[in-house]
């Protein structure tokens, strides 16, 4: 997903959209100009607004026009080659682009996974960008967008760089990320006014052997119960009526907070300390009308009371997150993923009893090294039983400083192709068939555009739509007799 971030800010410049951003600094005389260029996941999408909050408290103003800035921002994506390649791209065009530009001094500064991962190699490639700005960073783009345009020596208390401009870009990342948001952190949100993500922990402990995440993002550490609920308060009092919690594993969160460290793989026991099943309880008791969305939520920490939690209480919408990634017990334990087949059919059971309604999506990985026709077929003959109602494949990427990259048996791109194509075929006969089973029932939406809905079972950018015969006002939730559907999408 790619998201032109100064096209939110479109007419804005030091307003204040959001009560979690703080009032801006006194101006100077002429201010400078700060567009983004955002890649990748809403865990990005957050980090970007972070960045944006910070350019704002700093007294700068945010273009909507990528040629009008003095300072471009390309917020960065490297989970998989072709998001690397992407961020390669528009990293190199906006290079060409401000050459043609009524600002050819534009500068030039990319953030992000591949900038927090790749910068001292990707400063040698690219000497045409004039800063790199790594996770921990972020909340402090403002400052950094300073020193980069005045070409100032001094990194100042909180802004450490290694190189002055005199004899290359600059390098303000530092390693092993520890970084996480607060409740009120400046923030300029680039989501709908009815839609929000709320960042609940950052970074990751699980050891896929196919992922660098770990790496790029530090450890799992969570935000402070408190944090969170003040931030759902504030959305709430704006008139955000759909809150995604997010982070790399949001079954983990709170784990890292108990008094005696939990493992990886310890089951959730809310009497041990904060947990995901305690937070939601707490949200679930803040006034307003409003859904709670999970997303990315692992398989190896679902309990039986975060199944409950979720059965009772009514604001947590009936949709659950669980990336997968295959069913083939030989697979699971090369991918290093913690959980057997086993556990995985018991869980989607126990999902189904115990939250009736529940919308299941997952994504699998196909392709990976040495995975064999029959473990394939094992992975397409899952998919048709399970019937997910959502379900999105990859193909395996190859990436480099993981375990997976240096095993053997590595499949040819045309064979993951092909298995992609024939696993999404499959799906997609499933999802046209759950979505014909819909016509006829009334459904509660919430209404993203005058013609466009979507459902508990959707979550934005990713799942269906509700096409909707009559323009309806937008942020509402409103409830409609679905009469038709459109391959995926439903019609009301």
């Amino acid at each position: 997903m790619r998201e032109n971030i100064a096209s939110a800010a479109a007419g804005l410049s030091s307003a204040n959209p959001t009560s979690m951003l703080a009032t801006p600094l006194t101006p100077p005389p002429y201010r400078t100009k700060v567009g983004m260029i955002s890649l990748g996941c809403a865990k990005n999408l957050v980090d970007a607004e972070i960045m944006l909050g910070s350019v704002l408290q700093c007294g700068m103003e945010i273009t909507s026009r990528a040629e009008d800035a003095d300072v471009l921002v390309v917020n960065t994506c490297a989970f998989i080659d072709s998001a690397k390649e992407e961020s390669i791209d528009s990293i190199l065009e906006a290079h060409q682009q401000r050459g043609l530009s009524k600002r050819p001094n534009q500068k030039l500064i990319v953030s992000g996974c591949m900038s927090q991962r790749f910068s001292s190699e990707l400063r040698e490639l690219l000497p045409e960008v004039d800063a790199f700005v790594g996770l921990d960073q972020v909340s402090e783009l403002g400052e950094i967008v300073q020193r980069v345009v005045t070409g100032g020596d001094d990194p100042g208390p909180s802004v450490w760089s290694d190189r002055a401009p005199a004899t290359g870009g600059y390098n303000f990342v530092t390693p092993l990320p520890s970084y996480i948001p607060d409740y009120d952190t400046p923030r300029f949100r680039l989501t709908p006014a009815h839609s929000a993500y709320v960042k609940i922990a950052e970074g990751c402990n699980h050891p896929c052997s196919f992922c660098v995440i770990p790496q790029m993002r530090g450890k799992h550490r969570s935000r402070a119960p408190e944090s969170v609920l003040a931030e759902v308060r504030g959305l709430v009092k704006e008139g955000v009526r759909e809150v995604n919690l997010i982070s790399q594993d949001t079954t983990y969160y709170g784990m890292d907070l108990w008094p005696q460290k939990a493992g990886p793989r310890q089951p959730v026991d809310s009497s041990r300390g904060p947990t995901l099943s305690a937070l939601l309880r707490k949200i679930q008791k803040i006034e307003g009308e409003f859904w709670v969305r999970l997303l990315y939520t692992h398989p190896a920490h679902w309990s039986d009371e975060l199944i409950e939690t979720i059965a009772e209480c009514g604001k947590v919408a009936r949709y659950v997150d669980i990336p997968l990634q295959h069913i083939d017990e030989s697979i699971l334990r090369r991918m290093r993923r913690e959980t057997s087949r086993d556990h995985i059919e018991k869980l989607i059971g126990k999902l189904r009893a115990g939250i009736p309604g529940v919308a299941l999506r997952t994504t699998f990985i196909v392709g990976f090294p040495g995975e064999t026709e029959a473990e394939f077929e094992g992975l397409l003959d899952f998919i048709g039983r399970t019937r997910f109602e959502r379900l999105g494949i990859f193909k395996y990427s190859q990436e480099g400083g993981s375990r997976a990259a240096k095993m053997s048996n590595q499949i040819p791109a045309r064979t993951k192709n092909a298995r992609y194509r024939t696993a999404m075929s499959i799906q997609q006969q499933i999802a046209h068939d759950i979505a014909r089973e819909k016509i006829g029932s009334e459904m509660k939406l919430l209404v993203d555009q005058p013609h466009i809905a979507r459902s508990e079972a959707d979550a934005p950018d990713v799942d269906a739509r509700v096409v909707l015969f009559k323009t309806t006002p937008v942020g509402e939730f409103i409830s409609r007799k679905i009469v038709g559907s459109r391959g995926y999408d439903l019609v009301a």
